[in-house]
């Protein structure tokens, strides 16, 4: 059965849908165009109806009771399947009248071929009832059913004539006005398709957009999360693994009896929290790091390297961590002095931590169209491509570089690392800077 409406509704356009302020701009002109076409429909019929059955009634005659029934009847079907459709084109039912489509056909022009058989006044019932067979017939079938239709208006003019030969007036008439029923019913049925193809249009850039945002959504939490674990990592995870370094380091002094370095790292280890405290406020916050709150880089990272010399003494390490700046200093934008400083504390922290070195070095460069550091270690080094492998194992471990490269990566910046089993670590940042340092 076709899946075209019966009768598209007049209140709801078929394939016009009435939600969005998009369809609404997109189909206007269309939606009302058919939605005349529809009315004028509609009206025509039930005037046409209304004028035969009237002058049938007025001529008289023994059958003329059982024609007026019969017109009844056809009102019934043709007025219960255009409100059918209405009430299912709005959403009001769930019957769904539309696969019952050639069945109501079929009934409404048998009941006017028969009403025509009784009278010819019923013979312009045809015109409209061309438009509903060109709208739910294939092309192929509904042109000669109107043909034949045609034939039967013909007939019945000259049989009520009585001439004969038919009058060329009968045989025109009719003649014509199924050819511009058949033009006017393909101009509707392009206007038809058009809209449909408008609606499905409409569609596919709504379910579109909607895709596009959910995915924006998505990688919006995926970034957000991505920056909580970088913070995370470079600030708060660093700040508490230090603090455990510096408690066990103090549990030792206490065993050996030396209370005076015991509680000297019972302050580092005060210290360390109450930094990572307000490091964690400000992340809330989301707020730059309170080692550049009133300080310049230059500043904070020599703090840095001071603080990873004390934690590494305190720690029972003999590290030495020295800055040594190139170029004059410039103030740089806060997204580059807080990824150097978060690149910094990442990697004196693995130094610490992993790579038994006596000597750390930062180097920082102002170039003037780009800033560079340097990390160096004399420590036990590393293959890069084994710490790589280790990215996102269970215990965290490798997590670090990737951090780093996706912070530096965001500021369309490169890092490279340069290490070997026994041959110490060198990290290189290169960040550029739009327009050049401003001097």
């Amino acid at each position: 059965m076709p899946a075209t409406p019966l009768l598209p509704s007049p209140a709801e356009p078929a394939g016009i849908p009435a939600k969005g302020p998009l369809n609404a701009l997109e189909n206007a002109s269309s939606a009302a165009i058919l939605r005349v076409l529809r009315v004028t429909l509609h009206t025509g019929f039930a005037v046409l109806l209304a004028v035969a059955l009237v002058r049938m009634l007025v001529a008289g005659g023994p059958l003329r009771w059982l024609w007026a029934a019969a017109a009844v009847v056809l009102a019934a079907v043709y007025l219960a399947g255009t409100v059918l459709e209405k009430r299912h084109a709005e959403a009001r039912t769930g019957f769904n009248p539309r696969r019952f489509g050639l069945l109501w056909l079929g009934l409404v022009t048998a009941l006017w071929a028969f009403l025509l058989a009784g009278s010819a006044d019923f013979a312009w019932l045809a015109f409209p009832i061309f438009f509903l067979h060109l709208h739910l017939l294939p092309r192929r079938a509904a042109l000669p059913a109107i043909a034949a239709m045609t034939m039967a208006v013909i007939a019945s003019q000259w049989a009520a004539s009585g001439a004969p030969v038919p009058h060329a007036a009968a045989v025109v008439g009719p003649v014509l006005g199924a050819a511009f029923s058949v033009i006017t019913g393909l101009a509707y049925a392009a206007l038809y398709r058009e809209a449909e193809n408008q609606r499905r249009a409409a569609d596919e850039l709504r379910r579109t957009r909607e895709e596009l945002a959910r995915s924006q959504h998505e990688a919006g939490m995926l970034a957000e999360r991505e920056r909580l674990a970088r913070e995370i990592h470079d600030t708060l995870a660093q700040g508490l693994s230090s603090i455990v370094l510096l408690g066990r380091a103090a549990g030792q002094s206490l065993d050996e009896g030396d209370a005076a370095t015991a509680s000297a790292r019972l302050a580092l280890v005060q210290q360390t929290a109450a930094d990572n405290l307000a490091e964690a406020r400000s992340f809330v916050r989301g707020l730059a790091s309170p080692q550049l709150e009133g300080a310049t880089l230059v500043e904070a990272l020599q703090r840095l390297c001071d603080r990873t010399e004390t934690d590494a003494a305190a720690s029972g390490m003999a590290l030495r961590c020295r800055l040594e700046v190139d170029g004059e200093p410039r103030d740089l934008p806060q997204p580059v002095r807080v990824t150097l400083l978060r690149a910094a504390q990442a990697s004196l922290a693995n130094v610490r931590e992993h790579a038994r070195a006596a000597t750390a070095v930062v180097s920082l460069a102002f170039l003037g169209s780009e800033v560079t550091m340097d990390i160096y270690d004399d420590g036990t080094g590393f293959d890069p491509s084994a710490a790589a492998a280790a990215t996102g194992a269970a215990d965290g471990s490798g997590f670090g570089l990737r951090s780093l490269a996706e912070r530096v990566r965001a500021l369309n910046g490169s890092v490279a690392v340069e290490s070997a089993p026994g041959e110490g670590t060198v990290v290189g940042i290169r960040l550029p800077l739009a327009g050049g340092i401003d001097g």
